[in-house]
């Protein structure tokens, strides 16, 4: 579904300089430096001078503030549990066949002099463990396996 962009000139008294945000963009491969600010589902944009209001219609956009944020429950969970950086396995609270639900602590894992909690990202049953407590680890190796529970329509 395409979004429609409207743009409509804003009021002067819009900006509120202080709570403006600069960013550069670009409009048909010309770079330009813009201050942006949000008020409600409104986005008050001044271009070279100009002050322009921009609603987005059939959604909003929501603020970036340069970092990606995590969306919970959209896309498929995988079942394997990885470290994300090297360490060592301190625990591991699950063996093959044991039934876990979403946030169970799997194992403890330690990395950069931190004890971190591993949880399980999903409901299922542990298919297999393939690390054991004092085993140095590397990072992406796949240390738990999880089949995720089927789930029953009725």
């Amino acid at each position: 579904m395409e979004e429609e962009i409207c743009f409509d000139p804003a009021p002067a008294e819009a900006l509120l300089g202080d709570k403006m945000k600069k960013r550069k963009v670009k409009v048909d491969g010309k770079e330009y430096e813009v201050e942006l600010e949000k008020q409600e589902e409104v986005w008050n944009v001044s271009i070279e001078g100009k002050i322009f209001s921009i609603e987005i219609e059939g959604g909003s956009v929501g603020e970036s503030s340069g970092s990606k944020r995590k969306k919970k429950g959209r896309g498929k969970k995988s079942g394997t549990i990885s470290s994300t950086i090297p360490g060592k396995i301190v625990s591991i609270a699950v063996e093959e066949g044991a039934n876990v639900a979403e946030g169970d602590v799997v194992m403890i894992l330690e990395a950069m002099k931190m004890q971190n909690e591993i949880q399980a990202p999903l409901s299922g049953t542990v298919t297999a463990v393939n690390c054991k407590p004092g085993d140095s680890v590397e990072a992406n190796s796949p240390l738990v396996i999880i089949q995720p529970e089927e789930h029953k329509t009725e």
